[in-house]
């Protein structure tokens, strides 16, 4: 992880690793992160990540042509940086893909030029 560009400021993030929950305070204090409240290694990782770059699974649907169904619903195969993910969703609403469709399968592969495919969410017959 790069860590050429911390935030300013501080910001409370609640830790979602395990079922504890921990609510951990980062702040960011003359370039040196202060990280507190995390109960474990993992909390502290997921809180400087989050904190530095935060990133998700992006889950919608994507237009499908001959399909069963008119669309099938799709996830990215890893987590997306959140600055990225509007510009995603536009990309898969302007793309069409066709059926028969396997669950997995790769139906954008690198978008946006990111190490990052948009896979098939479940099966999907041709009609």
């Amino acid at each position: 992880m790069s860590e050429s560009k911390i935030p300013e400021g501080s910001k409370d993030i609640r830790c979602i690793v395990c079922p504890t929950g921990c609510l951990v305070h980062v702040e960011n204090i003359s370039g040196e992160l202060i990280i507190e409240g995390h109960s474990c290694k993992r909390g502290e990782e997921y809180a400087r990540e989050e904190f530095i770059s935060p990133k998700r699974i992006l889950t919608t649907t994507m237009r499908v042509e001959k399909g069963f169904l008119p669309l099938i619903p799709v996830r990215s195969d890893k987590p997306i940086p959140k600055d990225k993910l509007e510009e995603s969703l536009k990309l898969i609403a302007q793309t069409q893909t066709k059926a028969p469709i396997k669950m997995g399968d790769t139906l954008i592969e690198h978008i946006l030029g990111l190490d990052i495919n948009i896979i098939a969410s479940r099966d999907l017959i041709e009609i």
